[in-house]
């Protein structure tokens, strides 16, 4: 492995990070650590139709929340050596000086086609049963309006009167271009079949394929981790590397994040519809005012997510799920990123979840609960309420599950299991729960060890069945048959609270 390892992330500010972005910054962020290189993020600008100007500060807050910070961007410029600036609207001048440099090498050509021309073209084509393709095969013949079949005199009055224009590449013809990609191996096309992609356009901005080459050669970057998506660009890209005479970086080209169903890409109406966030924080349209739901928004915890996206499309070659991210930095090869798109589960996500609630401190998980207690009017000391965190977390996915799980440690039920109370609690359970009640009003040591045999053994004695006493007690303490240890509960709600829980009991059902 190169020495110097440098990678970017390099989305669009045009909306809110797809978590298919999140992964491709996270694949990139592992690869630069595990062969200690440079993190890069780079805005991708050029595009100002589509430009959302809230986009970039969302891209910067969500990678900030994953905990996979960039080296090298557009908000740490004190930092950027020699490499910025990181947004390409304020690197014009460097695109244009390089399409000239295209032109000059005769790889790139002036067209000045109208959309209305070309339209004409390809329903001409399709006419005939063909594909309309700009290159070799027409940009030569006449009908299309460029500098390789105008004189140099007439594209400069062209120019000149203001006429629009666009820069394209110049392909290559009856060549095999042989590539390889670090995920998918060799790759082989037929340059015949390349049309001649435009490379810069008349408002002064480049494309998407001039710029981030440019870019990338002159930030140095080592290796491409990109979207599938970007897999029918490379040979384009290959190409420019030539035209200016550089060195390609290696290329890696990332599976598609797929819809639970396993077909087509996975996309925002998929989580509308089935009821998961598919962007790793809540955003606001600032247009239309409406909000898309975020993973952090939604009680994730942010480990819990990177290690989920992690094992979509990569896998360790062992059965380890669990990784810190260390762990992932440690373990992560391109070489075991899958070809195929990898299925988006949601469920799998939420088990995730799970284990990392398992694996959080009580500590921190208590100051996660204390917000959601207080805004229920409720005050109970931290060291009460990380016991109850502590007794429930194991059937919780998130801690705004906490309240619905512990809400009877905190106050007397309001109400009592309809369908639980008229199995459990019969005509004599009254009797049974006053001579309860008489029992532990008798206890000074309410520890659970000590009230669980002293009940235990008053039951023994009368010679019934244990659940004629457990369940309406668990009903008398916590209004439904749910709950941790019985006695356990006991200890923390006190006895004075408990025996008045069971008296409420008695006269209300």
């Amino acid at each position: 492995m190169e020495s110097n390892v440098r990678v970017r992330f390099a989305p669009s500010p045009t909306g809110p990070l797809h978590i298919g972005g999140v992964r491709t910054a996270l694949y990139n962020y592992l690869f630069a650590k595990k062969h200690k290189g440079t993190f890069i993020l780079r805005i991708e600008d050029t595009d100002q139709t589509r430009y959302v100007a809230n986009a970039e500060q969302y891209i910067v807050d969500a990678l900030d929340w994953c905990a996979i910070p960039f080296d090298e961007g557009p908000t740490n410029n004190s930092i950027k050596g020699t490499f910025g600036p990181y947004r390409q609207s304020e690197r014009k001048d460097l695109y244009k000086k390089h399409a000239a440099l295209l032109l000059e090498s005769g790889w790139a050509y002036y067209a000045f086609d109208t959309a209305e021309q070309l339209d004409i073209e390809r329903k001409s084509h399709e006419e005939q049963g063909k594909t309309f393709i700009y290159n070799w095969h027409n940009r030569e013949r006449g009908r299309l309006v460029n500098s390789l079949v105008l004189t140099d005199k007439e594209v400069q009055a062209r120019i000149q009167n203001g006429d629009k224009y666009v820069i394209r590449f110049k392909s290559p013809q009856d060549e095999t271009l042989v590539m390889n990609d670090e995920v998918r191996g060799e790759i082989s096309i037929d340059t015949n079949v390349l049309d001649d992609k435009i490379l810069f356009k008349s408002d002064g901005m480049p494309t998407y394929h001039l710029a981030n080459i440019v870019d990338d050669h002159f930030m140095e970057i080592s290796h491409v981790i990109r979207g599938e998506e970007w897999l029918p660009s490379m040979a384009l890209h290959i190409l420019l590397y030539r035209a200016f005479g550089w060195d390609a970086p290696k290329f890696a080209h990332l599976p598609l994040i797929l819809k639970p169903v396993g077909k087509g890409k996975l996309s925002k109406r998929d989580g509308d519809k089935l009821g998961f966030p598919v962007f790793p924080l809540a955003y606001t349209n600032q247009e239309t005012g409406d909000v898309s739901r975020g993973y952090k928004e939604d009680g994730y915890f942010a480990d819990a997510f990177i290690n989920m996206l992690a094992l979509l499309g990569w896998n360790p070659g062992t059965e380890q799920e669990l990784f810190s991210l260390e762990e992932l930095i440690a373990a992560f090869d391109l070489k075991r990123v899958s070809k195929s798109g990898a299925k988006f589960n949601p469920e799998k996500t939420n088990w995730f979840n799970q284990q990392y609630m398992q694996s959080k401190d009580d500590v921190e998980l208590t100051e996660l609960f204390l917000p959601i207690l207080s805004e229920k009017g409720i005050s109970k000391p931290k060291e009460y309420v990380q016991k109850v965190v502590q007794a429930i977390k194991e059937r919780a996915v998130f801690v705004a599950d906490f309240w619905e799980l512990s809400d009877f440690y905190f106050q007397n039920p309001s109400e009592y299991d309809e369908k639980a109370t008229k199995k459990n609690w019969k005509p004599e359970t009254n009797e049974l729960m006053q001579e309860l009640i008489a029992i532990l009003s008798a206890i000074d040591d309410f520890s659970t060890s000590n009230t669980e045999i002293l009940v235990k053994e008053w039951i023994t004695a009368k010679e019934i069945g244990f659940g004629k006493v457990m369940q309406p007690l668990r009903l008398s303490l916590v209004g439904a048959l749910k709950g941790p240890h019985l006695f356990d509960i006991m200890e923390m709600i006190g006895k004075e609270a408990t025996i008045s829980r069971i008296e409420k009991a008695i006269a209300t059902l």
